[in-house]
């Protein structure tokens, strides 16, 4: 009966806004889903395109499985970069109008001795497009090896309530 309890708790909770982020690309802890604009500096959920990149990633444990298209979980990052900002992702890192993010140097190998994704552009971001990053860990799983995310994949802006 207690687990039962629990787990309508946590129904609750998700449907009117709770979200719990377990990863270091932000930081942990609970979120609430709002009506924020989808703007630079924001946290925000998005659903990963289907893209081999995100199969990769998948396979690899870097990314859960979920219920977004492609059996894709539910990811959490932060906008760096919005419309008209230019973005350079290199071996050295990524740039946002000629200033190179902390914690951007792309890892050549992962954890597990395997050759990570590489994307390298330098590009003007259009309207719909995003950069999301970490700003926070330099091993997370991001824009610097998956590019840009279109706003359409976003399905929501988060902030944080309690983290740590």
């Amino acid at each position: 009966m207690l687990g039962i309890s629990y787990l309508a708790l946590f129904g609750i909770a998700y449907a009117v806004g709770a979200r719990f982020n377990s990863t270091r690309s932000i930081p942990v802890g609970l979120y609430w889903k709002t009506n924020d604009p989808v703007e630079k500096g924001a946290y925000v959920m998005f659903c990963p395109p289907q893209r081999e990149v995100f199969d990769l990633a998948m396979t690899r444990g870097y990314i859960g499985a979920g219920f977004c298209p492609g059996g894709y979980g539910y990811m959490m990052k932060k906008i760096l970069a919005a419309k008209t900002d230019v973005v350079s992702i290199g071996d050295d890192g990524v740039w946002v109008n000629d200033v190179l993010l902390p914690y951007s140097a792309p890892y050549e190998l992962d954890g597990a001795g395997r050759p990570m994704p590489k994307f390298r552009a330098t590009h003007e971001l259009g309207e719909s497009e995003v950069l999301l990053m970490t700003d926070i860990n330099k091993g997370s799983f991001d824009g610097r090896y998956f590019g840009l995310i279109n706003r359409s994949q976003i399905t929501g802006v988060i902030r944080p309530v309690f983290t740590w």
